[in-house]
């Protein structure tokens, strides 16, 4: 049954696939998403897909899919489509596949961005690898269900979602399904999220922590240097100390060899400011902005509690903190001042690990190797908080995807055909194991 299944559904029809990503291509620079700019309209997308899928819903009568459009703020929809299989609550389900892109700005592309064009396996565009390109797969997958009628004892859902790549205006996407409830009989069986790259399952992300430090020092004449507290060499020390007590805090977990991150957790300086002012002041205030990258076998909040904990401590005592020549220091006594450290956070998220152990993991990484001939899972210090929240609620949660992992929110990015073909030759295999559960 399960070979005649995969005879049924078949290979990707290339050039239907081809002529639905152009359409969405098409519409990319629409669905860029960056408030308060660019709100992305995620029905431009929406509707092409209903366009490819109709003919075989049940709403048109000529088949066998289950629509359903949601939106929660105008033009900005979800889409939810499901093959009905045989066995109540037997059930599989592709999600995540998102409807919105990063901005791209033409003047640097080799390529006009957003419209599609092809070289030789190339398909390029904005959004081909993140994440229209996996929008027209499953889309594909879908419509060869709704052809072929094969009879399955699972249930094939497949949840295309509004708003992934910006969380600044909430209560639009896949967090108000959840909500609702609209998304809770996937719990049954495995959710694969398809917003990953390079062909091989994704089992772990990681959680950040955006934070600011501003020094407070005291500007003054840099030929009276002993006069001043100088900001930014009280910023660099502070937070060379932050860094060390971190990293011996939080050094390299056990468990991200098992799940084979490519780094420990990490903190780090990303951006600089300060005021501005002649080169011949020393400044009296700085920034320094970066971010956490964490493992998820770390606590976010407990990081948090303790960043703030050093910051405190090297407040308290300052004058114990690494000076830099013979004049520099943190206090003026006879001024009665003292540098000072300010801590600030914006959202901050968690990271994932998988479910090593589920069924989900395991059809997904014998479908990968028979299909791309090896398997080898790997993780990430990026960040997919939508996946967290999904396993949080009780999701039996899977990645993976089928763009290029080199041109993610990149310019001139691009996917390859042929890794798009055998990503679908993955979902039937996927499909066809879980029907002989």
């Amino acid at each position: 049954m399960a070979s005649s299944m995969i005879e049924s559904l078949g290979s990707l029809n290339k050039d239907s696939f081809v002529s639905l990503l152009s359409k969405l291509i098409g519409e990319s620079k629409f669905v860029q998403n960056n408030p308060p700019e660019l709100i992305p309209q995620e029905d431009r997308i929406v509707n092409h897909v209903l366009d490819s899928l109709r003919p075989y819903s049940t709403e048109s009568g000529g088949g066998p899919l289950v629509i359903n459009h949601v939106a929660y703020h105008s033009g900005r929809g979800n889409l939810i489509v499901e093959y009905p299989g045989s066995v109540p609550g037997k059930i599989v389900s592709f999600v995540g596949m998102h409807m919105d892109v990063v901005t791209a700005n033409p003047d640097e592309w080799e390529f006009d961005p957003f419209s599609l064009s092809i070289d030789g396996d190339k398909l390029r565009g904005r959004g081909t690898t993140d994440c229209l390109g996996h929008v027209a797969l499953v889309t594909e997958l879908m419509k060869r269900l709704g052809e072929t009628k094969p009879v399955l004892k699972s249930s094939v859902v497949a949840v295309f979602i509004a708003s992934e790549e910006n969380s600044s205006i909430p209560g639009v996407g896949v967090d108000m399904l959840v909500k609702d409830k609209l998304l809770d009989k996937l719990k049954s069986g495995p959710l694969f999220w398809i917003d990953t790259a390079d062909k091989q399952p994704c089992i772990g992300t990681g959680g950040m922590i955006p934070w600011k430090l501003h020094v407070t020092g005291k500007l003054f004449h840099s030929g009276l240097a002993h006069k001043a507290i100088n900001a930014m060499e009280l910023g660099m020390e502070g937070l060379k100390e932050i860094q060390s007590r971190f990293y011996r805090d939080f050094p390299p977990h056990e468990q991200e060899k098992v799940y084979g991150f490519a780094t420990p957790s990490t903190m780090k300086p990303t951006q600089w400011s300060y005021p501005g002012g002649g080169i011949n002041q020393i400044p009296g205030d700085c920034t320094v902005s970066g971010d956490v990258r964490l493992t998820p076998f770390y606590d976010v909040k407990e990081v948090m509690k303790k960043l703030q904990e050093y910051v405190d401590d090297i407040n308290t005592n300052i004058e114990k903190l690494s000076t830099r020549g013979p004049v520099s220091k943190y206090v003026l006594p006879e001024e009665n001042l003292r540098g000072r450290l300010t801590l600030s956070f914006d959202e901050a998220s968690a990271g994932v690990a998988c479910n090593l152990d589920s069924r989900g993991f395991h059809v997904l990484c014998k479908a990968t190797e028979e299909v791309v001939g090896h398997v080898k899972p790997y993780s990430i210090t990026g960040t997919l908080p939508l996946i967290r929240d999904l396993k949080d609620e009780g999701f039996d949660v899977q990645t993976s995807g089928y763009g290029l992992m080199a041109t993610y929110h990149a310019k001139n990015e691009y996917c390859l055909l042929t890794d798009m073909c055998q990503g679908f030759d993955v979902f039937v295999k996927i499909i066809s194991q879980l029907e002989q559960d």
